[in-house]
């Protein structure tokens, strides 16, 4: 078990369990809500008596106080799952209701599988969301599938368009600073789940997205004006490491950061691409 994401109302976990079949089950109860999902094998799962089987795609979804044992006496291999666990108060402004809480499995259905795989390229860092964003797009998109309806479009009030502006002009003022989405929201004067689906409609992006724009626009510039190492740039722009900083750079400008330094010195090569097989022709 390893946390990779903790504040007062989510909490990510990433589970790795090797059990075998032949292993006793023990008793658990969930201390949150929470919504799992199975990236890798499959298990089994005992509630009040009745068995579920969960296979990769599919979600593990627990409520507060519910007991359950996890076994694999039929399953091969063990399981890897990614949870994302909500306090109560979090999952009241989501919406999820005693009915929507209370299911223990969830199929391995395209909507949620979808949004699972993306969840753990985010917690793999290979996307431009934070893990609380992705958390609260999954459980939101989760709870609006159980119920059958779909969320109403958010239309913001006259305050929240100020208060989204301002909360983007807050980011990009202090991006090279360690943030967060539960910083930005408590500046917007907004709950992080509610300050996320205002400043994504305002904006256009989400929060961290924002923000990653912010540290990559502050980089660009130094990468042309100074003959900083790379690494020194990664660093007073807010990465923490230089992998994340490079990958990010690529993913945005096209070019690594020192293939945009030499494009900045008159490089067209760096710009030159080599047709493929799958090239329009």
């Amino acid at each position: 078990m390893t946390v990779l994401f903790e504040n007062k109302d989510l909490r990510v976990i990433d589970y790795v369990c090797t059990a075998l079949p032949g292993d006793a089950p023990f008793e658990e109860m969930h201390d949150r809500h929470s919504l799992s999902f199975v990236r890798q094998g499959s298990f089994g799962c005992l509630v009040q008596g009745d068995r579920h089987d969960l296979s990769a795609g599919g979600y593990f979804i627990g409520a507060p106080g519910a007991i359950f044992a996890c076994t694999h006496d039929h399953h091969h291999g063990g399981d890897e799952c990614l949870s994302f666990q909500l306090s109560a108060a979090l999952a009241d402004e989501i919406g999820g209701d005693r009915q929507v809480w209370s299911r223990v499995a969830a199929p391995p259905v395209a909507p949620l599988s979808t949004l699972g795989a993306l969840a753990q390229a985010t917690a793999d860092g290979a996307t431009d969301l934070s893990l609380a964003e992705a958390g609260l797009i999954l459980a939101s998109r989760f709870v609006d599938l159980m119920r059958g309806t779909r969320r109403p479009k958010v239309t913001p009030s006259s305050r929240d368009r100020k208060c989204a502006v301002r909360a983007a002009q807050w980011l990009d003022a202090n991006c090279t600073a360690p943030l967060s989405l539960e910083a930005a929201a408590k500046e917007a004067a907004l709950s992080p789940f509610h300050f996320l689906r205002v400043f994504s409609n305002v904006i256009g992006t989400t929060p961290n997205q924002f923000l990653i724009a912010c540290r990559l626009r502050h980089a660009a510039g130094m990468l042309v004006r100074t003959d900083q190492r790379v690494t020194e740039i990664a660093l007073q722009v807010g990465f923490e490491d230089l992998s994340n900083f490079q990958r990010s750079f690529k993913r945005a400008a096209g070019v690594t950061p020192g293939g945009f330094r030499r494009l900045a010195a008159g490089d067209r090569n760096i710009l030159q691409v080599r047709p493929g097989p799958s090239s329009i022709g």
